[in-house]
């Protein structure tokens, strides 16, 4: 190890952005403030030593042992939490390859179903329609995988880029209501909206803040057994914009509530109602969330419907 690379590793904001982990969590500063705890306890051991020990030497001889122990524990942590660091930047960084490369098969396969159910392909039966029918249902799934597998990579490695500007949320809402309205339809579910009048900007990254809101609609409406109601609310609370979102959906168990921001994580009642969903919508969704300056929680019960809700801080 040379030179430069010995100043790098004490760099330990950049460490800590290679590994995509906050500082507290990174293994260099946890070095750092060991070190510090090293140096302290050792201060210590010497006064005390220095007061009920006569011999300079014995003295010098504890200190030097308990230096040596607690610079060896210290190694040894920090090597195992930098272990475990890059075993997670390596899994985020593979799932960030793979899922690029999965990408344009997926696109090739999504165009070809295309223009083989679009009529334009003589020869097609209507039972080879039927059979395409599923496989573009099928591809779509896929693609939504990948594209959430992306995501999660990208908010692990802290490489989601935040593009914020004012926007007005209200906006965002509507635009998400009709997109999903179609399926709201089909799902015999219907969607009310109530906001303040002349509410204010908030500064956030509207892409992102729009795939919150996407998320936590279809979930609403997906989870939604029969005829149903979902119900949407914007306010400002002080020096925030508050969400909500309240449907009367099949609702969260009270022993997988503490679960339900994890990653890869579907509630057993959901999935015997909803087979579909890869349990990373929610993750992704507290993630931007807070990278966004914001807050979210919900509260729910089985069988009476669950309510979502975030908050947004006013520029």
């Amino acid at each position: 190890m040379n030179l430069k690379e010995i100043f790098e590793q004490f760099n330990v904001p950049a460490q800590c952005k290679k590994y995509g982990l906050p500082l507290w969590q990174c293994p260099h500063f946890l070095f750092l403030a060991m070190g510090i705890i090293i140096i302290g306890s050792t201060l210590a051991v010497y006064a005390i030593g220095s007061r009920y020990v006569e011999d300079p030497q014995v003295i010098t001889l504890i200190v030097l042992l308990v230096t040596a122990i607690l610079f060896t524990i210290a190694v040894i942590i920090t090597r195992s939490f930098e272990r475990l660091a890059e075993a997670n930047r390596m899994k985020s960084e593979f799932i960030s390859v793979v899922s690029h490369q999965l990408r344009s098969p997926l696109s090739n396969l999504r165009w070809v179903i295309e223009l083989l159910t679009s009529g334009r392909v003589n020869g097609v039966s209507e039972k080879q329609l039927e059979y395409f029918k599923i496989l573009k249902e099928n591809s779509t799934r896929m693609r939504e995988l990948v594209s959430d597998l992306l995501i999660v990579s990208k908010i692990e490695t802290a490489k989601l880029p935040l593009k914020k500007k004012e926007i007005f949320l209200e906006d965002l809402v509507r635009k998400i209501i009709k997109e999903l309205e179609s399926f709201a339809k089909a799902s015999n579910v219907k969607i009310e909206l109530k906001a303040q009048e002349n509410l204010p900007k908030v500064f956030v990254d509207p892409s992102q803040i729009l795939l919150v809101i996407e998320n936590l609609l279809d979930n609403a409406i997906r989870y939604i057994k029969e005829k149903g109601q979902v119900e949407i609310k914007l306010e400002k609370r002080e020096k925030n914009l508050y969400f909500e979102i309240k449907d009367n959906g099949v609702g969260i168990p009270k022993e997988d509530q503490k679960y339900i921001f994890q990653k890869f994580f579907r509630s057993e009642n959901v999935m015997r109602y909803q087979t579909q969903g890869s349990g990373l919508g929610l993750y992704i969704t507290k993630s931007i969330v807070n990278r966004s300056g914001g807050k979210i929680g919900f509260k729910s019960q089985e069988g009476i419907g669950s309510t979502f809700w975030f908050i947004l801080p006013i520029k």
